[in-house]
């Protein structure tokens, strides 16, 4: 690959973060090198080090930015003051959504979570935990108020996340139904399942 023009500024790093999602998605953390990361943006290896210290810190900073965007999406997606129901409903909507469309993140965001070394796990999981809290929020609250048949919030949130989450998996933009229906036929799963 010809030399990334401008190599020492932000257009290198974008291509390194960009090459790197598609080397780890492909292969998996342990599986690539800086060399191989370095061939597929197309600088010299040495270079690498005039954006990142080392292979766990493009991981984490992948991670990280997945985790902090997917925060930051969520907050404006769910509608502040609104019904427990109507939240649930945007919370659903996005999760499918967002997944969909950014399979390569949360793919790794998942499946490398057991690769970052403890600080930076710490940091990952405390975020995690804070998107989850979201859900549960919402699902204590309609139980509460009587409108979700909810009596475990926490164990409710986390089989609807790995249901809606798994769509990542699966789903092929190809495929017969798209993006909106898949979400809609996931949302009234789970709906039948917790409406009061």
């Amino acid at each position: 690959m010809a030399r990334t023009a401008g190599s020492h500024g932000p257009k290198t790093m974008e291509a390194i973060r960009k090459a790197a999602l598609t080397l780890i998605y492909r292969k998996g953390y342990e599986a690539i090198t800086l060399r191989q990361l370095a061939d597929a943006v197309g600088i010299q290896p040495g270079s690498l080090y005039n954006h990142v210290r080392n292979k766990q810190d493009i991981l984490f900073d992948l991670v990280h930015d997945h985790m902090t965007t997917l925060l930051a999406e969520v907050e404006q997606a769910v509608p502040a003051g609104a019904a427990p129901l109507a939240q649930l409903e945007a919370f659903i909507a996005f999760h499918v959504g967002y997944h969909i469309t950014r399979r390569e993140q949360v793919f790794i965001a998942n499946s490398e979570l057991r690769s970052l070394e403890a600080p930076n796990h710490s940091v990952i999981v405390g975020l995690r935990k804070q998107y989850e809290g979201v859900l549960i929020d919402i699902l204590r609250r309609g139980g509460a108020d009587g409108s979700l048949r909810v009596d475990e919030p926490t164990i409710a949130a986390y089989a609807i996340l790995s249901m809606l989450t798994g769509i990542c998996s699966w789903y092929q933009p190809s495929g017969r139904k798209s993006a909106e229906q898949v979400a809609t036929l996931h949302r009234d799963l789970i709906l039948r399942g917790i409406v009061a």
